[in-house]
């Protein structure tokens, strides 16, 4: 296997490696070069931030260089991963990626499995990082397996690319625990009596090689003793105690067994490497243990398992080397972004600029996040400049004004969690199909997410929770939101319309007041019958919100523009994720209208239990659900999702 070279940076950087028991945590100041590593136990922390703010706190005021300051991170966690939110399986912690993020300071957070991050550890590895266990000689660029007990039982894989690899996020240390002799048959009966499914993570991991152990004794009619892993293991090692010795044994051959499952489930020619925090501490022990003879042992599959060499992870920080790896890749997917090609801009540009307009750069480029959500007086007060000045830097940029050089940063800055679209194609199954679909929804909300203006949203908000009568214009296939949003806003006591045909919303338009508030939705904002209604409205002196592309000639002509920015080739196909996006902005509204109408009405009670605020306004269909379906509807309201509305169906199980 060929060696990586690592990637050059040029700040400090925090990686930390999370389990059950102890956090550890690691400066890498430079490629490769770990320095103030410490390792904290889990349970002296109350949560996360916890632990990782008494690392810092911690830390002299050289470690983190001339700037002193932290700008990315890489954690990774011995948990499934997916999206935003993270719960810890075997311990209490839990929290939001991109709320730990802005808590501390961080332009850049990456949270992954562990041994998501152990896989792309192994192609750094060099001759000295491993030891192979058995024969074998691996295939150059094929498939790697890895796997590994210590808490838990953890399984991952590594599949060459073109430009690289892709681990494998999963949880097979969960498969179902097969049997091979009398002993495991045994073990497995021992185990059922206690859990409802065993898995190979019952058995291969600290408190594994516990139930081993007591399962062993009771076969053999000793008496129990409850030994912790650690003295099974020393007593095995040193022969003080037959039993601990074959729970050993055991163990090491349950092992092999799971090692060669996963050797032909990914048909991993390039090898499978044996990490956690077990096996590497066994020595030269393990290599005699029966795991490599279980390993080959798959009758007919004999030969083809022969071929595949194992290998013992020796390095002692492969799982920092690989949170650095995956750290570094997106850092460097960053740089094709827009949000990043407009900090090279500046940084071009400076030379350029005037000394006021300097200053405004300089800022940006320290804080690009903050820059996000700063108001113009703020940046202008930070940068020690006029506002004037922040919006002729703007220009000078090719941007319309702040909000616009706001998007444009915005865009794809954020890499808390992986963004990405899938191509549907016609081989696809039913299921990949619909695995495919929602993704691109999920990903496509996350980068909506990225996109939003608080400012703009709050003054939406504001000219809603004022109108007398609010008007909903749409056209085609965009007409569902119009219908949406007239139903929501009629359940608040508004009066409000949906008007879908362009010759009725022109004469409606006609008849406007200056109290009276238009929402146009429109994906291009380039429909000329849409944008001669806004003219009309504006004419009569209501207020215009659009809910469209940026950049669009709809966007300038309403009075507050609240972007969704999402292609779909209406020619080819219905457009069925920026219909969602839009819904969800209307949903988003609702809330914002409800929360506002609801706190100065007064809590909402059913049956004696205060709900949110937002229950009632938010027109959850409390009133006319059945008994059983409340508690359904108050989630739904809870979300802020109208049990009308097409994200409320989605959300409900057919009965």
């Amino acid at each position: 296997m060929s060696v990586v070279t690592l990637p050059v940076f040029d700040s400090p950087r925090l990686l930390a490696d999370i389990g059950g028991t102890y956090a550890r945590f690691a400066i890498e100041a430079a490629p490769g070069r770990l320095s103030h590593m410490a390792s904290l136990r889990c349970a002296e922390h109350a949560d996360f931030h916890a632990a990782i703010s008494a690392y810092l706190n911690d830390l002299p005021p050289q470690a983190l260089g001339e700037a002193g300051v932290l700008e990315h991170a890489a954690v990774a966690i011995a948990n499934p991963v997916e999206g935003d939110q993270v719960r810890m399986t075997n311990y209490h912690w839990k929290f939001s990626i991109e709320q730990m993020r802005q808590r501390l300071g961080l332009q850049t957070l990456v949270v992954v499995n562990d041994f998501t991050a152990l896989a792309m550890a192994l192609p750094r590895l060099g001759p000295g990082q491993r030891r192979q266990v058995g024969g074998g000689e691996p295939v150059e660029r094929s498939v790697l397996g890895v796997l590994g007990a210590g808490s838990g039982l953890g399984v991952s894989g590594l599949i060459p690319a073109a430009d690289g690899w892709v681990a494998l996020g999963t949880e097979g240390g969960h498969a179902s625990f097969s049997p091979r002799d009398e002993r495991e048959i045994a073990i497995l009966r021992y185990a059922l009596q206690r859990f409802t499914h065993v898995s190979f993570e019952r058995l291969l991991s600290g408190p594994g090689l516990e139930l081993i152990d007591a399962a062993l004794r009771e076969r053999a009619r000793q008496p129990a003793l409850a030994l912790p892993a650690p003295e099974i293991t020393r007593l095995a090692l040193d022969g003080s105690d037959a039993v601990c010795a074959e729970a050993l044994d055991t163990f090491c051959a349950i092992l092999g067994t799971a090692a060669a499952n996963l050797a032909v489930t990914l048909g991993a020619m390039a090898g499978v490497y044996i990490g956690g925090g077990i096996v590497p501490r066994l020595g030269e022990y393990f290599d005699s243990s029966p795991f490599r003879a279980r390993f080959e042992d798959k009758g007919r599959f004999r030969d083809y398992l022969r071929a595949i060499p194992t290998y013992v992870v020796t390095a002692e920080h492969a799982t920092f080397m690989g949170a650095s790896a995956i750290l570094a890749t997106q850092l460097r997917s960053l740089q094709g972004s827009e949000g990043a090609a407009l900090l090279g801009q500046i940084r071009r540009s400076r030379d350029k600029l005037s000394p006021a307009e300097k200053r405004v750069a300089e800022h940006v480029l320290a804080h690009p996040r903050a820059a996000l959500s700063e108001p113009i007086a703020e940046i202008a007060r930070a940068a020690a400049v006029s506002q004037p000045t922040v919006i002729r830097f703007c220009r000078s940029l090719g941007c319309e004004g702040l909000s616009d050089f706001k998007l444009r940063l915005a865009s794809n800055l954020s890499t808390t969690v992986p963004v990405m679209h899938t191509q549907v194609t016609g081989e696809d199954s039913t299921l990949e199909l619909g695995v495919k679909v929602l993704g691109n929804t999920a990903s496509a909300i996350l980068q909506l997410r990225e996109q939003l203006n608080r400012d703009t949203l709050g003054r939406a908000i504001d000219v809603l929770s004022a109108a007398h009568r609010i008007e909903f214009y749409a056209v085609g296939h965009y007409g569902v939101v119009a219908d949406d949003a007239q139903f929501k806003f009629l359940r608040f006591g508004v009066p409000s319309a949906a008007l879908t045909d362009t010759r009725l919303q022109l004469l409606s338009a006609n008849v406007l007041r200056p109290t009276d508030v238009v929402v146009i939705v429109s994906s291009s904002g380039r429909i000329d019958e849409l944008l001669a209604v806004a003219e009309v409205a504006r004419e009569r002196g209501a207020s215009v919100i659009a809910i469209t592309a940026s950049h669009s000639p709809l966007a300038k002509k309403a009075d507050v523009a609240l972007i969704v920015d999402h292609v779909e080739d209406v020619a080819t196909q219905l457009p069925m994720v920026s219909r969602i996006l839009h819904l969800l902005v209307i949903d988003i509204l609702a809330v914002g209208v409800a929360m506002r109408r609801s706190a100065q009405a007064g809590p909402v009670t059913e049956g004696g239990v205060v709900l949110p605020a937002l229950a009632a306004a938010t027109a959850a269909g409390l009133d006319e659900a059945r008994p059983e379906d409340r508690p359904a509807a108050a989630r739904r309201a809870g979300l802020g999702i109208s049990a009308a509305s097409p994200l409320a169906r989605l959300t409900s199980h057919s009965r």
